[in-house]
């Protein structure tokens, strides 16, 4: 178990990091926010990449600071990950493995293991800089399962991937989840949507939401408009426009009001839950 108490962080004149509070158990939780929300800056703190300003990072009872089983426990995917174009799969795992200090005697059974698990073994001779970026995704999961950490932070795991590699990434990601923290952060919700148990939406470096797909819905409920798009003029209120897209042949608008709009209510999604959220629909 993680617990992160009060965690608040400065970059000189702008706060990252405001009273940040949160447990995260077993599982696979989500990170939404625009740029600049504190995502990043969250998770390079549990990483041990930022000190610690004010507050705590728990884990297992005790401060990461004087906590040496932590760092060994703990598993990071970047967003760019692909170190060392010219080194094999098998090299390239065979250096994280030195670099985690596992002992050379298990190295061999330990990385056979992992690439085993992310459908890898057949690619073990290929060249990193030749594998495509699903592949290199997979790689890079491989490497943060190096050591049986029991704690998983990525970011941004499926920018860039096509439809079929995120689904296989996704599924991927729920298999590994079992008895282990799986954090990602991403700006794709239909991500949050398929796999994540728990939602963390954060915004101006505070925590403004938290729960699962049903409750951050239900922030967007009787707030969520379908509204044809010769009515826009008719839009009244506060209000904010979603997205513009076709149905039953005509362009039509989603429309986020707490007022009622000229369109007909429709079910929320964790997106609309989400945009609420941010820009302040809360009733």
């Amino acid at each position: 178990m993680i617990q992160i108490k009060n965690l608040t962080k400065n970059f000189k004149k702008k706060r990252a990091l405001d009273h940040v509070s949160v447990d995260f158990n077993n599982g696979i939780y989500g990170l939404l926010g625009p740029n600049g929300a504190g995502k990043t800056t969250l998770m390079r703190t549990m990483l041990g990449l930022y000190k610690v300003q004010e507050g705590e990072v728990i884990y297992n009872n005790e401060n990461i600071k004087n906590n040496d089983a932590y760092l060994k426990d703990i598993g990071y995917l970047p967003q760019k990950f692909g170190l060392f174009k010219e080194l094999t799969v098998y090299e390239m795992m065979e250096y994280i493995a030195t670099l985690k200090r596992i002992k050379p005697n298990l190295q061999k059974e330990e990385i056979e293991s992992c690439i085993s698990q992310v459908n890898l073994t057949e690619h073990r001779n290929d060249k990193v800089g030749a594998l495509s970026g699903g592949m290199l995704r997979r790689l890079g999961i491989a490497q943060a399962l190096l050591g049986d950490t029991k704690v998983i932070i990525v970011d941004e795991p499926t920018a860039g991937l096509d439809p079929e590699e995120r689904v296989r990434f996704k599924n991927l990601l729920s298999e590994i989840k079992q008895n282990r923290i799986v954090i990602l952060s991403t700006h794709i919700v239909e991500d949050i949507e398929a796999i994540c148990d728990q939602i963390i939406i954060m915004n101006e470096g505070k925590i403004i939401a938290s729960g699962d797909s049903n409750s951050i819905r239900n922030f967007a409920s009787n707030k969520v408009f379908h509204v044809p798009i010769i009515k826009e003029q008719n839009l009244c209120g506060n209000y904010f426009i979603e997205k513009r897209y076709y149905a039953d042949n005509q362009e039509m608008l989603r429309v986020l009001s707490l007022e009622q709009q000229p369109g007909m209510l429709v079910n929320p999604s964790i997106e609309d839950g989400y945009m609420c959220l941010v820009k302040g629909f809360i009733s």
